[in-house]
């Protein structure tokens, strides 16, 4: 390597921004990443709730098959996959936990985008306890600096960014250190990065996933309660709950400690089992109401004009296919609406193909829903089984659910 062409570069890449050098030295994201950044703690409160546990587990006998070898569920994930925590509740009583990796039940991990979930969990907190007075406020209400940005700020609403329909010119990109994703993710200071963005769309009228969309929702959340999104949780979802572990949430950094709301959280299987049973119980802990359970609707609620994404949680949905796995397409939506009558799913809907200009198809639900991170990370749902599912793991490494899927025809 020649360092006198090579420092120079080093030298302006720091220079143009600061976030750069830290890129290149903690690339990529990674679930110890709660160790990098300053945090708010979240401690646990006097009472502490644990699971029970079933005496036996209907899955000890599971095989998973993929590649033509058959691996009992226990070996697959350790052989075959990344994963460092697995749990099962089922009827509020844990039927299966394994650790991996040198992970156990107490060891914390960044859990990236499940946390836009839980952030949207406080921000049904924050409109319960009217912190947030409505939905249909323009974002500026809380975050006047953003009166000085572009003038869409001005029209970008709550329940534009909670629906990821901010319009927001931003791209998710996880490769590149000048992408938007990069700079917020390792910059210093994430309302002025935020501030900085441009509309590429009208906003409401355009649906993206993007992290930037969900900033702006914590800082909102954080503005409106007076706390950091760590305090807050701390208060209105730790404590209440019994959580068994601390917590943290990571921060932008030490001076403006503005929490990153869309991947910051960093916590244990089982406390985000328990995050996945109030949400199974429609926002009841134990007697408590801790959300209203018209919040918990509205997030489970499949909403397929947004792909089934709604208030930062995902449904399960299905394509309607033929015997030979294609796509079955109907030329408008009278035909599509009566097909689905025929049919026996729990709920369908018709859909207008994007692939197909003027034709229609079919997408259905069992009612499960999910929160997923980067990493594969998950908080599954499927209420018909009155089933919650946990993974951390520290690569993508495969889709899960399939997995989840599976294990629920297991179980009665």
């Amino acid at each position: 390597m020649n360092l006198s062409k090579t420092l120079p570069f080093l030298c302006l890449l720091a220079l143009s921004s600061c976030h750069v050098p830290r890129f290149f030295t903690r690339n990529f994201a990674n679930i110890t990443d709660h160790k990098i950044f300053p945090y708010t703690p979240v401690a646990t409160g006097d009472s502490l709730y644990e699971f029970p546990v079933a005496t036996q587990s209907p899955l000890a006998t599971m095989k998973v098959t993929t590649k033509g070898v058959e691996r009992n569920l226990t070996d697959w994930l350790d052989v075959v996959t990344s994963t460092t925590a697995f749990l099962i509740v089922q009827h509020d009583s844990i039927i299966y936990e394994e650790y991996f990796e040198k992970y156990g039940p107490e060891d914390i991990a960044t859990i990236f985008s499940v946390s836009k979930s839980v952030t949207s969990l406080l921000t049904g907190i924050a409109v319960d306890e009217g912190a947030i007075a409505d939905l249909n406020d323009p974002v500026t209400k809380y975050i006047p600096e953003l009166l000085e940005g572009a003038p869409e700020f001005q029209r970008l609403t709550i329940r534009h960014l909670l629906d990821m329909r901010s319009g927001l010119k931003y791209t998710e990109s996880y490769g590149s250190p000048f992408a938007n994703m990069a700079k917020l993710y390792y910059g210093t200071n994430q309302l002025r990065q935020l501030s900085k963005l441009k509309f590429a769309h009208e906003p409401g009228t355009y649906h993206a996933y993007q992290s930037g969309t969900t900033a702006l929702l914590g800082i909102v959340v954080e503005r409106a309660t007076g706390m950091d999104l760590g305090q807050y949780l701390e208060a209105k979802v730790w404590q209440p709950m019994g959580m068994e572990f601390p917590a943290t949430w990571s921060l932008d950094d030490k001076r403006h400690r503005s929490a990153k709301g869309y991947s910051g959280l960093n916590t244990t299987a089982r406390d985000l089992a328990k995050i996945g049973q109030l949400y199974l119980n429609g926002g009841e802990w134990r007697g408590r109401q801790i959300v209203s359970r018209e919040w918990v609707r509205q997030s489970t609620t499949p909403n397929m004009a947004n792909d089934g994404y709604q208030f930062q949680w995902y449904s399960v949905t299905d394509t309607y296919e033929d015997e030979a796995g294609e796509t079955v397409y109907y030329p408008d939506s009278l035909a599509a609406v009566a097909a689905a009558g025929n049919l026996d799913f729990a709920r369908t809907y018709a859909r207008p193909s994007q692939k197909f200009p003027g034709s229609w198809y079919l997408e259905s639900t069992n009612g499960a829903f999910y929160a997923q991170g980067i990493l594969n990370q998950f908080i599954y749902v499927d209420p018909a089984k009155d089933l919650v599912i946990v993974r951390q793991g520290k690569k993508w490494d495969r889709g899960y659910l399939w997995l989840f899927a599976e294990i629920g025809e297991q179980l009665e």
